[in-house]
């Protein structure tokens, strides 16, 4: 093992599904899956425990596909809310042994305890000492892979599920990394890897052996980054301040229980929508100067557009006037949407100084934000279907969401650094 650094990658297993079998122990029996609503076309499998596995289930796909290959296959609904509580007591358990801890979504961590050897032992100590509080205290698997660097690290917890511990260093890597596929290497997704196989790379160990300006050639940058993974050259921090940089855009979108046929209802939709991103801006401290769309039609064409304005803003009413507008712009009418997005970009903290206007428009906004976070208050105390608009009435199947509450919660782990 490289003495400079040691990396640890934590893998929870089929975390959706463990902590339901572990809120309740009777689905630890059946084949169990966690997934969304059929009705309301959320249908897909977030997560499957071991008893579904022999069936051949995928995460991914549609729960009707599941069902067909289990018609006795029980179905959960996710509860983001318990993931995210019972996901931050592990990384709790985590920064008891290094405060450098770096998510990677929410059951993934890379934690550098290259500084913590001292203390509580070898690497392959701390990983089992961390795997056994995390099972004996909260009843949860995790697999990790311990290593020199980050992409490695988790190889190694890909390796073996569930409970597994691999140990790639510099001596054997060539052994236990080199022989695995090239898709399982971070980053080479289904397009990356087809055009690999096609130069006669299948493994991790073809990369690392392939010439580097062919792949420069063939793959740009992406393509020296890759071939310095598959080297062990990859050098990156664990950087227990990803979660917390600006991020680039803040936005929700939905795949509706109907078609949306007219601008009436894309109105109620666009307005939950545009209710949870201002919500979420004044959350997280940021305002945003650029609003985008998205839609997509039955015809599954999709479409985004954006437009700057003069100032920032977190006001729900103003991005929904602006999500309007683009789509009364951008929408030809010739067939429904299925699914509608809506976001805020060229953010920045919400305490930059405001420009004062003549006309009064400055203080409108802010007014309306008042109003806003009023019933943001209200909501949180008694329930977010407690207080609501009219307008909302007029379709129920539409407006029957807390997006706010539903979105996802996606991985924000950044690799950086030197390739060598």
């Amino acid at each position: 093992m490289n003495k400079d650094r040691v990396i640890l990658h934590c893998d929870i297993n089929h975390c959706y599904a463990q902590i339901e079998e572990m809120l309740s122990p009777a689905c630890r029996d059946v084949p169990m899956v966690v997934g969304g609503n059929e009705e309301a076309r959320h249908g897909i499998i977030l997560a499957k425990n071991l008893k579904a596995k022999p069936f051949g289930i995928k995460t991914g796909e549609p729960i009707r596909d599941a069902l067909r290959k289990c018609p006795g296959l029980f179905v959960i609904p996710p509860k983001y809310d318990k993931y995210q509580y019972y996901t931050e007591k592990v990384k709790d358990i985590y920064r008891e042994y290094t405060d450098r801890v770096e998510s990677f979504g929410l059951d993934e961590a890379w934690l550098d305890i290259t500084g913590s050897q001292s203390l509580f032992g070898s690497g392959e100590q701390i990983a089992k000492e961390i795997q056994d509080r995390v099972f004996e205290e909260l009843g949860l698997t995790i697999s990790i892979g311990v290593s020199f660097n980050k992409i490695f690290a988790k190889l190694g917890s890909d390796m073996i599920k569930p409970k597994g511990l691999v140990i790639i260093d510099e001596e054997n890597y060539k052994i236990k990394a080199w022989k695995l596929p090239v898709e399982d290497l971070l980053m080479v997704g289904k397009a990356t890897q087809d055009k690999m196989n096609k130069l006669g790379i299948f493994t991790i160990g073809d990369l690392a052996k392939t010439s580097v300006k062919l792949l420069e050639k063939k793959f740009g940058k992406i393509g020296v980054l890759l071939w310095s993974y598959a080297n062990g050259s990859e050098d990156s921090p664990v950087d227990p301040t990803v979660h917390k940089r600006t991020p680039k855009s803040i936005g929700n979108s939905w795949t509706t229980p109907k078609d949306i046929t007219n601008f009436r209802e894309a109105k109620i939709v666009y307005e939950r929508l545009s209710n949870s991103v201002a919500c979420r801006l004044r959350e997280s401290g940021y305002k945003g100067n650029v609003i985008h769309i998205s839609i997509r039609d039955t015809k599954l064409d999709s479409c985004t557009r954006q437009i700057k304005i003069d100032h920032y803003t977190d006001t729900a009413k103003e991005i929904l006037q602006i999500a309007m507008n683009l789509l009364d712009e951008n929408w030809n009418r010739q067939f429904p949407l299925r699914s509608i997005g809506v976001g805020v970009t060229g953010l920045k903290p919400f305490t930059t100084h405001t420009q004062y206007d003549l006309f009064g428009e400055v203080e409108e906004r802010e007014n309306e934000t008042k109003v806003e976070v009023v019933v943001e208050a209200i909501r949180s105390k008694f329930g977010f279907f407690k207080i609501d608009k009219c307008s909302a009435l007029l379709d129920t199947r539409l407006s029957n969401v807390d997006p706010k509450a539903n979105h996802t919660i996606f991985p924000v782990g950044v690799l950086k650094g030197s390739i060598k």
